[in-house]
């Protein structure tokens, strides 16, 4: 277990830099997760930690030791990607345990190790089996006991869970978040999936075009949004943002005069009969998901807003309606983005 540290991290391919001046320090035992839109340069990030891609300037420190120009191998780091990468003619045994008998580990030092990922990892039934016979969760679930055997300092996943379906996809964060709790390893995870990021992550990294546009908890980020691009890549349906200028909108205090976008979460809206609440509109559609129904009402200038409500509504398409907006719950950000409160 280490901590990882990155100090004005840049990476350059040519003339185009794809990471711009990153500052990170993740401490021993945490969970941080990577999040951003395609391209944002999260995996690149990923790679460059593990010695996977070249450093083009700062440092990387691991375990306080600068690693920067240090090969893979010697950075005591391991990676679970995407594709699990199992060696289809060995068993479950022998795919875990392959990297340790490369590395001339005795044979029962090496048998303990891959009975005590599999016991961690809840594999110990398959040992004897080989990947064609596994589903995918139980594959990716080999993956990760690979990496466990060779106890490294920082687990790195990138993008695990991407291949599996949506059921798989939920077992296997119920998994890596007991893997976590089970370890007390440094973990740093890749993903462009929201609900991953929340419901994993100690702190979650929001990058933009290769910079860090906000470092924090998911409830930190969730609750307070530095600036308008975090406000609406964190949260699904995201935040409903707005001209803070709407005509129509009937606010009970003037806004401050720097304040160039309004914004609200769905579930911090009520609907109501028109004339009611902070605007107007007009009801647009109306998506029915069990114990929550996303009302997407017309607001005229103010666009299409999403609220969230419960259940059946009694709501229909057409049907003229006021919203009411959690007072303690708006977001205003300036005419740069910047979170004003």
């Amino acid at each position: 277990m280490a901590s990882i540290e990155l100090k004005s991290v840049e990476k350059w391919y040519g003339e185009a830099q794809v990471i711009k001046g990153v500052d990170l320090d993740i401490e021993e035992g945490e969970f941080v997760i990577f999040v951003g839109p395609s391209g944002c340069g999260k995996s690149t990030l990923l790679r460059m930690i593990a010695g996977l891609e070249e450093t083009s300037r700062g440092q990387i420190i691991i375990g306080g030791r600068d690693a920067t120009a240090e090969p893979p191998a010697r950075r005591g780091l391991a990676m679970v990607f995407q594709s699990y990468a199992l060696y289809p003619h060995m068993s479950v045994r022998e795919n875990m345990g392959f990297s340790l008998k490369a590395a001339g580990v005795p044979k029962e030092e090496m048998a303990a190790k891959v009975d005590e990922a599999a016991r961690v990892l809840k594999l110990e039934a398959l040992l004897d089996r080989r990947p064609k016979d596994l589903s995918g969760g139980q594959r990716q679930r080999v993956a990760i006991g690979r990496s466990i055997v060779r106890d490294p300092t920082a687990f790195l996943f990138d993008e695990p869970l991407s291949n599996l379906d949506a059921a798989l996809r939920v077992e296997m964060r119920y998994e890596i978040a007991k893997l976590h709790q089970a370890l007390k390893s440094t973990m740093i995870y890749v993903t462009h999936d929201q609900v991953e990021a929340m419901t994993l992550a100690d702190r979650i990294v929001v990058l933009e075009a290769g910079r860090v546009s906000q470092v924090g908890s998911p409830r930190e980020l969730y609750e307070r949004p530095g600036n308008l691009f975090v406000a609406q890549f964190i949260g699904s349906p995201k935040m409903n943002v707005f001209p803070a200028a709407t005509p129509g909108l009937r606010l009970p205090a003037p806004l401050p005069a720097e304040a160039e976008h309004f914004g609200i979460r769905p579930e911090h809206i009520a609907i109501g009969a028109a004339g009611s609440g902070e605007i107007d509109g007009t009801v647009d559609v109306m998506e029915y998901l069990g114990a929550d129904t996303y009302v997407i009402v017309d607001c005229g200038e103010a666009g299409k807003l999403t609220v969230r409500a419960h259940g059946d509504t009694g709501l229909s398409p057409g049907q003229p309606c006021g919203l009411a907006f959690e007072p303690d719950q708006t977001h205003l950000f300036d005419a740069a983005g910047l979170a004003l409160r």
